[in-house]
């Protein structure tokens, strides 16, 4: 896909944007389109390095939403004894990315070490995570305390310089993975193994190693978005991080990230973030399409940009 297409497509929604409703370009609009945004662009930028290792995830939606709900049970079991206050957020914090991290452990070793598809291992977990949430819910929702949860809510409503924490966490991300990407080793690494496995396995590099950290990276992200995303509502349920999966692949696969592997560039992925919830933004401020056919609509740019990219191989 040309490094200008998805710029184009971003100039155009913004054009259209601000066509179809006078408010689009306004600072409290497009700090809530940051912000919301922000959760999957986290997540994005792991799966930018899974999919351009040769690798994919389908259960990050359902990890999100079962470490969410692991988040809440500790802390509130844990209020009694440390009470409303900064240590029980950071409790709280530590488990959500020791899950993250030891649930993309798990993916990575059962596709590495045990040789199952990624697709069949993801697709298991994604149910298994989905289900687990919901049977700690008991059905329901899991709620965090009234007062812990007051105390928390500056993490996604508070910032710095009127820039909310979720946009500067989710921006020293996609700093970090483009760094990683295009400057060190392990983005080389990644690029090279989803090009042709074989060979970057006898020009000395480590495929098992490099995949499973890549699994382990998307794990923690998973773990860091949702960190982010609990102070926001303050419970977690079943239908938690529903469709982020199929987000957080589009949004890699329209920047440019070539879904067999081989090339991923993480300021493609952020573009194709701000697409999509540009588009989920303009379809909530005017009546063009219903809300409801945005998973749809995702769908349909996910078909649409890999055969952009299929178009743009055969001619290149």
């Amino acid at each position: 896909m040309s490094v200008l297409g998805p710029v184009i497509a971003l100039l155009v929604l913004i054009l259209v944007g601000t066509a179809l409703n006078s408010n689009f370009l306004s600072a409290a609009n497009i700090t809530n389109v940051l912000a919301r945004s922000a959760f999957i662009g986290i997540i994005a930028v792991g799966m930018t390095f899974v999919i351009t290792a040769g690798g994919l995830d389908l259960s990050v939606g359902s990890m999100a939403a079962f470490i969410a709900g692991l988040m809440i049970l500790v802390m509130n079991a844990a209020l009694p004894v440390l009470g409303v206050g900064i240590p029980i957020i950071l409790l709280g914090m530590v488990v959500a990315l020791v899950a993250g991290i030891a649930a993309g452990l798990l993916n990575g070793f059962l596709i590495t070490t045990l040789g199952i598809e990624a697709f069949i291992v993801t697709l298991g977990s994604m149910g298994i995570y989905r289900s687990l949430v919901t049977w700690l819910a008991d059905g329901g929702t899991l709620s965090l305390d009234f007062g812990l949860r007051t105390f928390y809510r500056p993490v996604y409503f508070g910032g710095l310089f009127g820039i909310s924490w979720p946009i500067i966490i989710f921006a020293l991300t996609v700093i970090v993975g483009e760094v990683l990407m295009s400057r060190a080793r392990f983005g080389r690494h990644c690029a090279a193994i989803g090009s042709n496995e074989n060979v970057a396995h006898y020009s000395n590099v480590n495929v098992n190693r490099t995949r499973l950290l890549t699994y382990a990276m998307l794990g923690m992200l998973v773990g860091v978005a949702t960190i982010m995303y609990v102070p926001r509502l303050g419970s977690a349920s079943a239908s938690t991080g529903v469709l982020w999966e199929l987000e957080a692949i589009a949004a890699v696969i329209i920047g440019g990230t070539i879904l067999k592997g081989g090339f991923g560039r993480v300021w493609g992925t952020v573009i194709g973030v701000l697409i999509l919830s540009m588009i989920d933004n303009i379809l909530n401020l005017t009546d063009l399409v219903s809300p409801y056919l945005n998973g749809a609509i995702q769908g349909v740019i996910i078909i649409l940009a890999v055969i952009l990219q299929r178009e743009a191989k055969a001619k290149g």
